[in-house]
């Protein structure tokens, strides 16, 4: 693609020469050899156009000259970054601000363009796809679902999956920029294949990556389903201001994703973030991947349903947070107490990663998030009870505002920063 992907000329000039008849220089001591850059020009004009996008992402419409303070160049090096994006359509000059009391031109912030190319995003989750186009600015449109069989085997997946998609991208008006996908399961991030899904073993396996790039022609990213979470929170939501989270899915499965001062931390081949399978109870249940203790076994929908049908709850075996906390609200005591043993069997995990490595904001995603500010505050105390106390370091337990777009975002998310080479 054209445009703001390719290398700039940094160069600034030409080399000066002699001046003709001029006397030649006296003979000089020998110039110590200067120390050569780690970057060169080109790499260098791409990296400050990773940090003006990202700090556009951060702070939204912004003027040149609050950019070039904020990543630190002058405002030539700015014109020379901007004047390509804007001509590729990727960004667009706002109305005029209100003129100060020093006078002088009123600047114009630069935005995000809604003409900008879109991106293909896809949810894929156990037994159903969601697809959709996103914009740079986090819109939504073109959403696409199917169902499909979780069975080994069955090809309905892989239909379900380029159907679903081919009719997202046959309303993008222009080619998309890429299809992102946040996908369930144990992912390879470097050879684009879902390794493993316990509750939908049809995936397992699947090297979804090329399957999809063969169907459109377009670069393919896949990413583990939480980290797809944390960076619609960070590039579209309440993780814009944070330079360090973790984001915890809390649903019928268990996963978590960690930003350490503004860098998405991952193992090699897209490893980590199964933190539904870090065990807090050695001699526990046995859970669905075959290891006793898991935190999936004491946290999940499925744990809230079968302790909702011991202690007699009515609606016990569709129980969810939401509907639990309505039953606390009414003053059912059962409610109450099985509402506070969910919410301390969640805070011994977010307690555990808490003393490993202290990301202070937890943002929560799943059906959890719909039981709303009681079982938000639960957690917290609990969390509270089991961390020591640490200057600056008091945990805080926040709800995402991202319901239900969290992972489409995220997977444009990916997207852009691959293609973009943003520096996670």
């Amino acid at each position: 693609m054209s445009g703001p992907w390719e290398e700039q000329d940094m160069s600034t000039g030409k080399m000066p020469g002699r001046v003709m008849g001029a006397s030649p220089p006296a003979p000089a001591e020998p110039a110590k050899p200067r120390p050569h850059s780690l970057l060169s020009p080109a790499k260098m004009g791409d990296v400050n156009r990773g940090r003006l996008l990202q700090s556009l992402f951060d702070l939204g419409p912004t003027s040149r000259a609050d950019l070039a303070r904020h990543i630190g160049v002058n405002r030539a090096t700015i014109t020379g970054i901007v004047q390509p994006l804007i001509d590729d359509g990727i960004l667009v000059e706002g109305e005029p601000a209100l003129p100060g009391g020093a006078g002088g031109k009123p600047a114009r912030p630069l935005q995000f363009s809604r003409d900008a190319p879109p991106i293909g995003a896809v949810d894929l989750r156990h037994g159903s796809v969601r697809t959709a186009l996103v914009s740079w600015t986090g819109e939504i449109t073109a959403v696409e679902r199917e169902d499909f069989p979780t069975e080994a085997g069955d090809p309905g997946a892989v239909a379900a999956i380029v159907a679903s998609l081919s009719r997202t991208l046959s309303a993008a008006r222009q080619p998309p920029l890429g299809i992102g996908v946040g996908a369930t399961g144990m992912i390879d991030t470097d050879r684009g294949v879902i390794v493993k899904v316990n509750l939908a073993p049809v995936l397992s396996g699947l090297g979804l990556g090329a399957i999809l790039e063969e169907q459109t022609g377009l670069p393919v990213y896949l990413e583990h389903h939480p980290r797809a979470l944390l960076l619609a929170d960070r590039w579209f939501g309440i993780g814009r201001s944070l330079r360090t989270f973790a984001v915890l899915y809390l649903s019928d499965v268990i996963g978590g994703a960690l930003q350490l001062d503004g860098h998405l931390q991952s193992g090699p081949a897209g490893a980590g973030g199964e933190l539904g399978h870090t065990f807090v109870q050695l001699d526990g249940e046995i859970c669905a991947c075959g290891r006793r203790g898991c935190w999936e076994t004491v946290a999940t929908i499925g744990w809230l349903r079968r302790q909702a049908q011991a202690a007699c709850l009515p609606e016990a075996e569709a129980m969810t947070p939401a509907l639990l906390a309505g039953l606390a609200d009414t003053g059912s005591e059962a409610a109450e107490r099985l509402l506070d043993l969910y919410a301390r069997n969640i805070a011994v995990g977010i307690a555990n990663l808490q003393q490993t490595l202290a990301p202070n904001h937890f943002v929560l995603h799943g059906e959890v998030v719909e039981a709303g500010e009681r079982l938000r505050a639960a957690i917290e105390a609990h969390v509270g009870l089991l961390v020591p106390p640490r200057p600056g370091s008091d945990p805080r337990i926040l709800l995402t505002d991202q319901r239900g777009r969290a992972t489409l975002r995220g997977a444009a998310g990916i997207v852009l920063s691959r293609r973009l080479q943003f520096q996670l």
